[in-house]
């Protein structure tokens, strides 16, 4: 259920909603847009079922929301989200290049990797600190080691970074490092640690489950969302089907059909979609024309002596061919590259964006 207020609500009347809603034992979600203040419920609505909501001052309208993801769909904020990191917006009009090694290894390829990436126009570093792997017997990561080499390395070229946290025990010093906390595909259905990362005042970046349909995957980002964190960032990584010549399956519609019922910026990962440094450039202009928020790639100087996915990063010289061809594509459809940090760091909101490009001047 949402509360839509009327233009002119005082903050007094603002306040006295909240409370009245709250002394049903409910939360309260306030999303503040260009037009309208709307106030999403969460809990057991079924307590308000004979109460006169349109009665309290201050108060437009009353409607349900549909979707079983309530904060995450449009009923609830109708306008795209922009989720700001260190001031770099990601969504809106804002497309932000996201690149780095997949795992930190040493300072040194950390330092020539971020400065090549920045070079080219990635306005984000990213890198795994503690790593996900299929075998136990595969390069782990640094853990918080490679935090601080991270997070130094970032600072040293103004750039946000973005690393992924792996369990509930890990977020309170993952989360003193980076700037963007990142809850990878094996972890997206692992709703403690949704909680924990949804608590900790960081931007979340979820990505989608091996097997997960659009549905199972706002919903995870619920649970980020219901703990009063709005800054989620979703990433379209591929899921597994049949087919087999790929990592996985790139499924690039998923792009328009999570805006078209959410409001979160989604960003793709073609590397870890395809796991071929061949397929990574067509993959992400794909997800850019799509209308992707941005992309997520790995770039090493000496992928063949990576010790994590080697074979789907990207050289730096390829890396800017492709930074190159993503500006042109984004113009097309109406955004741009961002390359730093903007003047407006607020975590806010703009109306959708347009779904083609605008008609050139007369």
């Amino acid at each position: 259920m949402i509360i839509v207020l009327k233009p002119d609500t005082t903050e007094k009347q603002r306040e006295h909603v909240l409370d009245y809603i709250k002394d049903f034992g409910l939360k309260a979600h306030v999303s503040e847009g260009a037009y309208r203040t709307v106030i999403g419920l969460i809990g057991d609505e079924s307590v308000l079922q004979s109460v006169p909501l349109e009665a309290l001052p201050g108060v437009e309208s009353v409607m349900p929301i549909l979707k079983p993801f309530k904060l995450a769909s449009r009923e609830f904020h109708a306008e795209d989200k922009i989720v700001f990191a260190r001031g770099v917006p990601i969504g809106g009009p804002h497309v932000a290049i996201m690149a780095g090694p997949c795992a930190v290894e040493t300072r040194e390829y950390l330092d020539v990797i971020a400065r090549a990436v920045k070079a080219a126009g990635a306005a984000i570093l990213r890198g795994g600190a503690f790593k996900p792997r299929s075998s136990p017997y595969s390069f782990q990561g640094l853990g918080e080691e490679g935090l601080k080499m991270l997070r130094e390395t970032g600072d040293a070229l103004d750039m946000p970074v973005v690393t992924e946290v792996m369990d509930t025990r890990q977020v309170d010093t993952v989360a003193r490092y980076a700037d963007i906390l990142q809850v990878g595909a094996r972890n997206m259905q692992n709703f403690d640690l949704l909680r924990e990362v949804g608590k900790a005042g960081k931007p979340v970046l979820l990505k989608r489950g091996l097997s997960a349909t659009i549905e199972e995957f706002l919903l995870s980002a619920e649970y980020i969302l219901s703990e009063g964190n709005p800054n989620v960032i979703l990433c379209e990584r591929g899921i597994r089907t049949f087919e087999n010549s790929t990592r996985n399956t790139f499924d690039v519609s998923a792009v328009p059909n999570i805006q078209s019922e959410c409001h979160l910026p989604v960003v793709v990962d073609p590397s870890h979609a395809a796991g071929r440094r061949d397929l990574v450039v067509p993959l992400a202009r794909a997800g850019i024309a799509a209308g992707a928020a941005g992309v997520l790639v790995d770039v090493h100087c000496e992928p063949e002596k990576a010790k994590c996915d080697g074979p789907q990063a990207l050289l730096p010289p390829a890396f800017a061919d492709m930074v190159r061809e993503l500006g042109l594509i984004a113009n097309v459809v109406g955004r741009s590259i961002v390359r730093g940090p903007v003047q407006d760091s607020k975590s806010r909101s703009v109306p959708k964006h347009p779904t083609r490009a605008p008609k050139p001047a007369e």
